[in-house]
């Protein structure tokens, strides 16, 4: 009797240890591919809001009516918008405090910012450090599962007194395929994380840009009404 050796058979034939291995990295890989979607949607809609509203930012539009709209939708806002609804929103609240200091206001609301920057960074990273474990451990999974299907065949086959090819060969293909399973997952995994990382890079590059830009137009605002 031939034995199966299409993948479902080899996986019915498997051990249990090999089975299980075979279905954490199904589960890591689908996993992944979870995040790889939702990340890449996530980041294009980041891209395009800050493409639009650096459009309405740098033409022309008074300061104030740009807040006002902002203001308006302030439950929807993300990336470079939010941070200067955050900003001038506190440069509002804090240019209203008697005794205020041209410093002292620019400074808090930048502080405000800087924070509203890091919670933005932290949104667009979310999943990252996941899709980076995948892709580091999933070859050392399929690698431990095809070491373990292999010692298996191998022991078996020091109990038989005729030992021939097409006794080992499917304890040694099914235990390859947990190390084909470990690279399905991985590859796909730091290809999108290193991806992913670059293009968060350049939006937080982007966003601090703009939050220094801002910064400046709020402090030479200040400085002309002070006069």
């Amino acid at each position: 009797m031939h034995a199966d050796m299409s993948f479902l058979g080899l996986f019915l034939q498997a051990s249990w240890l090999v089975k299980l291995v075979m279905l954490l990295l199904l589960g890591m890989s689908v996993y992944s591919w979870t995040l790889i979607f939702s990340r890449t949607k996530k980041l294009k809609v980041s891209q395009k809001a800050l493409k639009h509203f650096e459009e309405r930012f740098w033409s022309g539009h008074d300061l104030s009516r740009l807040y006002k709209e902002s203001s308006a939708r302030s439950e929807h806002i993300t990336g470079g918008e939010k941070i200067f609804y955050s900003g001038f929103k506190e440069f509002s609240r804090l240019h209203r405090m008697p005794g205020r200091n041209v410093d002292s206001v620019t400074e808090g609301a930048h502080r405000t910012m800087r924070v509203t920057l890091s919670r933005e960074i932290d949104e667009l990273e979310t999943g990252l450090p996941v899709l980076a474990t995948i892709g580091s451990i999933s070859p050392y999974i399929g690698l431990f599962g095809t070491v373990w299907g292999i010692m298996n065949s191998f022991i078996a086959l020091g109990q038989v007194q005729q030992a021939t090819l097409s006794m080992v060969a499917p304890g040694i293909a099914e235990a390859l395929i947990a190390t084909a399973m470990g690279l399905f997952a991985a590859i796909p995994a730091v290809m999108a994380y290193n991806r992913y990382s670059t293009q968060v890079a350049k939006l937080e590059t982007s966003y601090i840009n703009l939050m220094e830009e801002f910064t400046s137009i709020l402090h030479r605002q200040s400085m002309t009404e002070s006069e």
